[in-house]
């Protein structure tokens, strides 16, 4: 046997369908159509119905649809032809289909059993990263799920998968594009309890998270600028003692450990010195926000088609786009795909992922 035919294949990505009601099947259908490339290696993981909708919904007149392909096995996925979305049906998906636009049980339940299904895979070593397509959260607790979103969802699974509670299976938000990126020390909770989850042992935590995660990617050490809480970063303690007595202390410890973190910095000035561009590297790799909006905010200021959800401290690899299910415009064919590429991108690289 040469040594060219005993490389071993790589594994697919899978990609959730995400909520059959929202924007995810047909942005999908569109990275098929628009980015063979990039898609290539991928599969959907989901219902075939609902993805031949997306494919009406996405073709026009003079277009030719393209083809779905049941798959009964990942593999199959390697050998797919360009254009061609390969789709594993779940079992337990809805019997009709799920009307667009519409908050439903049925549309929360089959996201949630594709994003667990596609975890389990990842987990099991059968999948080499997920790209998960937006899911609506009050679907999601219509149908049951006890989780309010993807993050704490996977957290859930990996910690099962791993015989560990889910506080032992610490996880955090990463958003990034190419000008900046952020890493968040709560998530989806209310302002009140975010302020709350301000917490020294949290604020280091998410920088051991980052730390680890980013040298990984980058080869190097990251250069991590803290946010404050308060306006001005506390002003020396006039507006809040938070950065005085919880936040700086955790920097401190953090930086014992040999962690390259400074701050805590005024919150509406750091994410401007972090920012990258085409002629002026930013000052910071990241930026550590203490709560969800003062972290996605500037993000997503510089460009929801362009941004990335990577899930930091979890066994497997997981991207999403930085936007939602968008049921205002659900199957009317004009969402953006460019997120979602660009998170296959970023799952490829972080996966090493080649042909």
């Amino acid at each position: 046997m040469s040594a060219e035919s005993s490389k071993k294949s790589p594994l697919p990505l899978v990609i959730t369908q995400g909520d059959p009601a929202g924007i995810g099947p047909e942005i999908i259908v569109k990275a098929f159509r628009d980015a063979p490339d990039v898609v290539r290696g991928c599969f959907v993981v989901g219902d075939v119905a609902t993805m031949r909708r997306a494919v009406q919904c996405v073709s026009g007149d003079d277009d030719l649809p393209l083809p779905i392909a049941q798959i009964q096995s990942v593999d199959e996925a390697l050998d797919a032809p360009p254009r061609c979305i390969p789709v594993f049906q779940l079992s337990d998906m809805p019997a009709k289909l799920v009307p667009f636009g519409q908050i439903t049980r049925e549309g929360g339940d089959a996201a949630a059993q594709c994003v667990i299904w596609a975890a389990r895979a990842a987990l099991r070593g059968e999948v080499a990263a997920l790209v998960t397509a937006p899911l609506h959260k009050e679907a999601l607790s219509l149908a049951g799920v006890r989780f309010p979103g993807h993050t704490e969802l996977l957290q859930a699974e990996s910690a099962q998968f791993r015989g560990v509670t889910n506080a032992e299976m610490p996880v955090r938000m990463m958003l990034a594009n190419d000008a900046l990126r952020t890493v968040l020390v709560s998530i989806h909770v209310s302002l009140r309890d975010a302020i709350d989850a301000v917490t020294f042992e949290n604020v280091l935590q998410t920088l051991r998270i980052t730390h680890g995660a980013l040298s990984r990617t980058l080869g190097r050490q990251p250069r991590i600028g803290v946010a404050g809480l308060n306006p001005h970063a506390g002003e020396g303690g006039l507006f809040g003692r938070e950065e005085l007595e919880i936040i700086a202390p955790a920097i401190a410890a953090a930086q014992n450990e040999g962690i390259f973190a400074t701050g805590p910095y005024a919150p509406d000035t750091v994410f401007m010195r972090a920012r990258s561009s085409a002629d002026k590297e930013g000052e910071f790799d990241v930026v550590v926000a203490m709560y969800h909006d003062q972290g996605l905010i500037p993000i997503k200021y510089l460009g929801v088609d362009s941004g990335v959800n990577v899930t930091l401290g979890l066994p497997l690899i997981r991207t999403s786009p930085d936007h939602g299910t968008a049921f205002d415009i659900a199957g009317r064919g004009i969402a953006d795909a460019a997120s979602l590429i660009e998170s296959i991108q970023v799952a490829k690289r972080l996966a090493c992922w080649s042909h």
